[in-house]
């Protein structure tokens, strides 16, 4: 064999990205997205990827990417505009790609820098919230900063079938389909007992779960409006509701005033537990890509109830959970008091679940696919 046979042999042996530095970008995150971005950095690191981490310092102390693998540069990049704020992170983001191979954004805010500090490097931007602030002359903003985004990325990656529509819609050069997957939690390391003793519920009373920020686009009034019709019934549920956002002075106020019951619980790290105990999962966003929570429910065996929004029906449609409208009080209240109330309804979404679950990506497969879509775009063989 010669020396270039050798050469040629040890690199089509070489992991896939060897040599190369990929950078993820991010806004402030508390849930999903920083979540995905720490789930996918060991995996293409494995590929043999350099990869760094752009985003804000609060971000990085919640979902430590250094941790995982990756190189963090702390990049003050806001959820919202602020003008002054945003000229900073330009500033800051331009030496953070710096000598980037491949620049990788998520979510509209990290993607609108990115596009603008255009490196010398293809940039790749996932989308995964639809832009739902869109009335009035702010609204005319933010739609014209996404035209800007989805027209200025060289691939788009869309959570959810309809969030690729609209990427190309609006002009999208090439855009892709890309499920964001759920990481597989840990194993419940607490009895259901044990959880419920904690949370103070008897094993008698239905308990309800919901995880989520507590956020407008969450759809909390509709679940505070059904716990009240809750409150009064012998046989009412308990709903608790895991995270922490900007509605909890708000959301804790009305459920003190109503005597609703409902518990806020804060961020909690132990949602396996929390699936452990409970009887039934509430999903009532007003929009959502593939959620989390609702992938975890599914494979945890609980059944769900959600609304029919965005990527929700692709995941639990066809009998997996049970789809309600979004913002409808009533609705809510018949889906869940009909999956309590009868066992062998609530056993099949569980079996129906369980079956879909078995049939979406896993991690592994997810980074196989950016690591491929890299490769692409990069040139290698």
């Amino acid at each position: 064999m010669t020396r270039s046979d050798q050469r040629s042999e040890a690199l089509s042996s070489a992991p896939a990205l060897a040599g190369r530095r990929i950078v993820q970008v991010l806004a402030t995150s508390t849930g999903g997205v920083g979540t995905h971005v720490h789930a996918i950095v060991p995996g293409l690191v494995s590929a043999g990827a350099t990869v760094g981490v752009c985003g804000p310092p609060a971000t990085d102390a919640l979902f430590g990417f250094a941790a995982a693998g990756a190189q963090f540069q702390p990049v003050r990049i806001a959820s919202g505009l602020r003008p002054v704020q945003d000229v900073r992170a330009l500033i800051s983001l331009r030496r953070g790609l710096s000598g980037a191979d491949l620049v990788h954004a998520h979510g509209l805010r990290a993607g609108l820098l990115s596009v603008l500090a255009r490196p010398a490097a293809p940039v790749v931007v996932t989308l995964h919230n639809a832009l739902l602030d869109t009335a009035g002359p702010r609204g005319s903003l933010n739609k014209a900063l996404e035209r800007l985004v989805i027209r200025g990325a060289d691939v788009v990656l869309a959570a959810s079938l309809d969030l690729a529509e609209h990427a190309r819609s609006v002009g999208g050069r090439d855009v892709r389909s890309a499920p964001v997957t759920a990481p597989t939690l840990s194993e419940a390391n607490r009895t259901r007992a044990q959880v419920r003793a904690e949370l103070g519920v008897p094993d008698t009373v239905p308990l309800l779960l919901a995880v989520g920020r507590l956020h407008p686009q969450k759809g909390y009034d509709t679940l505070l409006c059904a716990a009240g019709l809750w409150r009064d019934r012998p046989d009412g549920p308990l709903t608790v509701i895991a995270g922490e956002g900007p509605l909890h002075a708000e959301m804790s106020e009305q459920i003190t005033r109503e005597h609703l019951p409902v518990v806020l619980l804060g961020r909690r790290n132990d949602i396996a537990n929390l699936l452990s105990a409970c009887d039934l999962v509430v999903l009532t966003s007003q929009w959502e890509a593939r959620a989390l929570v609702a992938q975890e429910a599914l494979r945890a065996g609980r059944p769900l109830v959600a609304t029919a929004v965005g990527g929700i029906p692709e995941l639990a449609g066809q009998g997996a959970g049970v789809l309600i409208p979004p913002k409808d009080c009533a609705a809510l209240d018949a889906a869940v008091t009909g999956v309590l109330g009868d066992p062998a309804r609530a056993a099949a979404l569980v079996e129906a679940g369980r079956s879909a679950a078995a049939t979406w990506p896993t991690m592994d497969d997810t980074v196989a696919q950016l690591s491929a879509l890299y490769a692409e775009l990069l040139g290698a063989s």
